[in-house]
Formats: C-alpha cells, structure tokens, sequence
C-alpha cells in the first residue's frame, strides 16, 4: 500500500486510481492485539518514571531489550531479504522516528499529562496526515473531512480542559504532538515498507517485519543511547518497586513486561497489521489502543478521566473515525 493509498482511505483525494487492501479477518486481529499491547505501554512505562527512571534510559533499555530478544530470529529472517537503498533507508528513519522519537515523545508526555490524554493526542495523526498532504498537493480536503477535522480539535479542547488555567501542562503538550508527528511516520513507513505485499505478491527488498521491528527497535536506542550521552537528555535509572494499584513489582518485573508486551509483541502485530490491512485500516482499528490506554490507566494508576474529558475523547475518536473512513470517488475498494 502506498503512502497515497492511506491517504485516499483518510478522505483526501489523489491524482490517480489506487489499489487498497481489504481488510481481512486475521489483519483485524492483529490489528486489536498490537492495539492492547501498545496500550498497556503507558501504564507500565508511569510506574517507572514514578520510580525515578528519565524518559531516555527507559526508552533506551525498553528498545535494546526488545532489540535482543528478536536478535536471532531477525538474523535467520535477514537471509530472506535484499536490501536497496531505499529499504535501508526506510529502516533507519523507523528506528529513529517510529521508534525511539515516538517512545520518547510519548514517555515525556505522560511526565506530565495523564496517560489517556497523551495518547489521545498521539492518536490525532491521521487528522496532521490529512492536513500536510492536502498542503503539499495542493488539494482541498472535502466539506465532511473538515468536519472530521473539527470535531477532533473541539474534542481535544474538552480533553485537555483548557478553558480553566493550568489545567494543562504546556510542556506535556508538546512532546504530546511529538508523540503526534512520529506516528504519523510509524504508520507511513511501515506501510511503505512493505505496502500491499500480500496483495502483489512482495518484492525482494521489502524488509521482513521481524527484521524490520528488530532492527527499528535497536536503532531507536542506539540513537537515544547516544543523544543521552551527549547531556541534552538526562539517563537515570532506579531500583526499587514498582507500584500500580493494587499490584507492586519489582523494578526489573515491570520492565521486563515493558520490553516484552508493548514492544515486541505490538511491534510485530502492529507491522504484520499494518501489512495486511494498509495504513488507514490498521490506524483505524489502532484507535482501540486508546480504549486499552484508558482501561488499563484507570485500573493499575488510578487515572480516571472526569465527564467533560470523556466527552472530548468521545468527539475525538468520532472525527477520527469520520475522516478515515470516507470514501473517496477514484478509489477502487
């Protein structure tokens, strides 16, 4: 699937028929596992940061544990592949922006934004995919997108609450719309990547995704290793317990779980997801990891959002949904 295809599927017009891939049972499985995988990432990653760790070092040692557990199966998938430029290309920006600039981003956010507000924010990068390629190709987004568009940023005003002063952190805001901007590249380069694969039949340099979240996911902390060496992003870590309500781990058990759940399993659900279904579909059943972000901060940190939030998490879902799911006259489905 190509970038152009996603966002024919998100309501914006193109310059020529495209292709999409239909969704199919297994891809929306996975779709929803990689969703409550990724979901429990800010819940976990809160308990830490509570503990003492800085965003970088948790980053980093989530990203390299996740490196080395899919260390040999990426090496015995890497015989498959033939690299080009491009796809060495491709891979390196995954790692650096979908990756570790995501996590990153999105860590510093929950420092001080609650974790379902953060993630909401996160999850408006369909919303800024529409917006930068009506931009760059010159095309008025249609009357119903920009009612998508609207009913996301006014959900997003209830969320954040910003009718009452300091009722926002403007420091979590923007590593919030960080988190944003690099979604938006993970769903592009993923999608990209390996596109309709399934549909075409593939190619020689499309990057197996185990190899892909592998060498993504070492990427990424090598990359925040070495921007943390330098001092501008602090490195601390700290020993201790954990604490969620009503359970406490041990500072290792919680991260352990962290590398595990949120990071190998929903990287390599989110990539074959992604594979199966195309960008749009996958961000589309991707919105579900907000429901998990919201159920699994409510349980294990108390984090209960009030009435007014709901209703703008409501009005925010609903636009996204609206604008990904508008059929655009020229796509064949």
């Amino acid at each position: 699937m190509s970038t152009e295809a996603t966002l024919v599927e998100a309501g914006v017009g193109t310059t020529s028929p495209t292709a999409t891939v239909r969704p199919t049972g297994g891809g929306v499985l996975l779709a929803l596992g990689a969703a409550a995988a990724f979901g429990s990432s800010g819940t976990l990653a809160r308990s830490l940061l509570d503990l003492g760790w800085s965003p970088a070092a948790l980053v980093a040692v989530r990203l390299g544990g996740a490196a080395l557990v899919l260390l040999v199966p990426a090496l015995l998938a890497a015989r498959r592949w033939r690299p080009s430029r491009r796809s060495v290309l491709r891979l390196a920006l995954y790692g650096l922006v979908a990756a570790g600039g995501a996590q990153f981003c999105y860590f510093s956010a929950i420092q001080y934004l609650p974790v379902a507000t953060a993630i909401l924010i996160e999850f408006t990068a369909p919303i800024w995919l529409i917006a930068v390629y009506a931009v760059l190709h010159r095309r008025r987004p249609s009357p119903l997108v920009l009612l998508a568009a609207a009913l996301a940023l006014v959900g997003l005003v209830l969320v954040l609450d910003v009718l009452h002063a300091g009722a926002v952190d403007p420091r979590g805001l923007a590593w919030a719309l960080g988190a944003a901007a690099c979604a938006c590249g993970y769903f592009l380069l993923s999608d990209s990547t390996g596109g309709a694969s399934e549909a075409t039949g593939g190619t020689e340099d499309e990057i197996p995704p185990v190899l892909m979240a592998a060498a993504g996911t070492g990427l990424g902390a090598v990359f925040v290793l070495a921007v943390g060496a330098t001092g501008l992003m602090p490195l601390a870590a700290r020993t201790g317990t954990a604490r969620l309500t009503g359970l406490d781990l041990p500072w290792w058990a919680a991260l352990a779980v962290l590398v595990a759940v949120p990071t190998v399993l929903a990287y390599l659900l989110g990539i074959a997801a992604i594979r199966r279904l195309g960008g749009a579909s996958a961000s589309f059943l991707g919105l579900a990891e907000v429901l998990f972000a919201v159920l699994f901060s409510a349980l294990l940190v108390a984090q209960r959002p009030g009435a007014v939030q709901l209703a703008g998490m409501v009005l925010v879902i609903a636009g996204i949904v609206l604008a990904q799911r508008l059929p655009t006259p020229g796509a064949r489905r």
